[in-house]
Parts: C-alpha cells; sequence; structure tokens
C-alpha cells in the first residue's frame, strides 16, 4: 500500500513533500502537520469548527461547525496562497450521519460548481466531541 501512495505522490508532484507555514499549526506535540504540500497539491489535514485560538468547537451543533469548519479551511488555504475554488477532493467525518443533509446545506454556500470530490462518512469519537471533521485536498500550482 506505501507504495502504491508513494508512487502517486511521485506522478501527482515529482517534488519532494513540504511542509508550508500555517497559520493555526497543530500543536508541537501532535504528530501531524496541518498542511503539507507535494509538487502543485495541498493535503490539509482534517479541521475542525474550532473558533480561531480555541480550543473547542464553536456552539450550535452541525450547522454552525460545519461553517467555522469551512472557514478555518479557507483560512489555511489562504495563507498558502489559494482558495476554496483550488479545492479538488474534500472529506466529511460525521458524528451522526443524519447530519449529513443539515452540513449539506452550509457546505454548499462555500463551495460552487463544479463541486469537489467529496466522500463523506459517519465516524464515532471525532475530536474535542466535534459533530463534523473535514479534510481536503487542493491543486495550487507554484508561483
Amino acid at each position: 500500500m506505501k507504495s502504491v501512495i508513494a508512487a502517486m505522490l511521485l506522478v501527482a508532484a515529482p517534488a519532494a513533500a513540504q511542509t508550508p507555514p500555517a497559520p493555526q499549526r497543530a500543536p508541537a506535540e501532535l504528530p501531524f502537520s496541518e498542511v503539507r504540500r507535494a509538487g502543485d497539491l495541498l493535503f490539509l489535514s482534517g479541521t475542525l469548527g474550532r473558533a480561531p485560538g480555541g480550543d473547542t468547537v464553536v456552539p450550535g451543533g452541525i450547522g454552525p461547525e460545519t461553517e467555522q469548519t469551512l472557514r478555518n479551511i479557507e483560512t489555511t488555504l489562504k495563507a498558502q496562497g489559494g482558495t476554496l475554488d483550488d479545492v479538488v477532493k474534500c472529506t466529511v467525518f460525521l458524528a451522526d450521519m443524519a447530519e449529513w443533509p443539515a452540513m449539506n446545506r452550509v457546505y454548499v454556500k462555500f463551495f460552487k460548481k463544479p463541486y469537489p470530490a467529496r466522500s463523506a462518512l459517519g465516524a464515532n469519537g471525532l475530536a474535542l466531541g466535534a459533530r463534523v471533521e473535514i479534510e481536503c485536498i487542493a491543486h495550487l500550482p507554484k508561483g
């Protein structure tokens, strides 16, 4: 499996993966980066609906959390010189799949056609008790 992933990255991005600066980088003690670049692709780690600088998700349930999550993704992309228009793939993790329609009503306010490819799945035990977590891949050519 590792060789398949490595081959995919080499085809998509022959340059070595780099960790660009990010506005809300994961704390040093956590074993992941908020964002990594591999050639023209940016890989964003799963993002929660945390208020900027906070350690808890915003109150109000799936709607406000989804909105804040996407604003946080927008902020990360902006720091790299990109926008939500550069997103080509999202994976949405939901604490309860019954909340998919409510999440989707917010999601479509942030993305326009052609929408990014997307997967959505139920997950048990999201960090910080979140209702939603979203990870993205963006195509953002250097320069």
